[in-house]
């Protein structure tokens, strides 16, 4: 089994920095234009089913990259992003200076969510369901996609290779359009180098 991994295209947010977690916030022009190249790139390459955050960013991506094939999207809610709570909308360098939002990469371990915000161990738990309750359960011979976001895709992730809580973003933030592969022999998964 395979299993792509993909960050939504740019947003007008991500542009100005600025955090949107749960907001549904629109691609723009650089981030359609990288989606319509990684479909580009992928038309070649079958895929059995693409699953989707329901967000707009994320969604628009998936129907990108699917390219007008015959492709099932599948929007499921354990994918939507992080929930920054208050947070949301805010300038990062604002919240890197002013708050403890510095620990959200540093220090993950530490991360304490803003008022109504979520934390890494509960998009953990859920990416882990969504694994265990839908990837898990497909043929082996399969590829599947996932497109979503940042820290929803850093949870996945993490899950896939085992990492612990203080390892929750592996070698970083995962870049907008960009698809990190996984494949699935027994009951071991292995990103592809």
């Amino acid at each position: 089994m395979e299993l792509y991994v993909v960050r939504h295209g740019k947003t007008i947010w991500n542009d100005l920095r600025k955090l949107q977690g749960i907001a549904d916030i629109q691609l723009n022009e650089r981030g359609i234009a990288d989606a319509k190249a990684l479909g580009k790139s992928l038309m070649d390459t079958h895929f059995d089913a693409i699953y989707s955050s329901p967000l707009a960013r994320a969604k628009k991506t998936a129907e990108l990259i699917r390219n007008g094939r015959d492709i099932p999207i599948i929007c499921d809610q354990r994918l939507i992003e992080i929930n920054f709570g208050n947070y949301e909308g805010k300038i990062f360098e604002y919240l890197l200076e002013n708050t403890s939002f510095k620990a959200f990469f540093d220090d993950p371990e530490h991360y304490i969510p803003p008022e109504n915000g979520e934390t890494f161990p509960s998009v953990l738990e859920r990416t882990k369901n969504f694994l265990t309750e839908v990837i898990e359960k497909q043929k082996e011979n399969g590829r599947y996609m996932v497109v979503a976001h940042g820290a929803l895709n850093a949870a996945l992730t993490s899950n896939l290779e085992k990492r612990p809580l203080s390892q929750y973003w592996g070698k970083g933030l995962q870049k907008n359009c960009e698809a990190i592969i996984y494949t699935k022999d027994g009951l071991e998964w292995k990103k592809k180098e």
